[in-house]
């Protein structure tokens, strides 16, 4: 899972460096209208990327991590209809 993630964030960030080094490499010869909009979408990928390699996954269990404070871990049981850990 992480190292899905991972991949995703890098392929990703490295369409977004091609997009970017073509669009003033070579494409601006021929369009510099088409260059702009190519890095309007470069420009969009790198939250797009964080978001993608933040996200959590339906295996990640972050949410029943013990906090370490016993009586927050007990009011969260309850909340959550759980039994209580003695």
């Amino acid at each position: 899972m992480y190292a899905r993630r991972r991949r995703a964030y890098f392929l990703l960030m490295g369409g977004c460096l091609v997009l970017f080094v073509s669009a003033w490499a070579f494409v601006r010869l021929w369009s510099v209208p088409a260059a702009v909009a190519m890095c309007v979408v470069a420009m969009v990928i790198p939250p797009v990327a964080a978001m993608v390699a933040n996200r959590r996954g339906p295996d990640d269990r972050w949410w029943d991590d013990p906090s370490g404070d016993p009586k927050s871990d007990e009011w969260w049981d309850e909340l959550d209809n759980k039994k209580h850990r003695r």
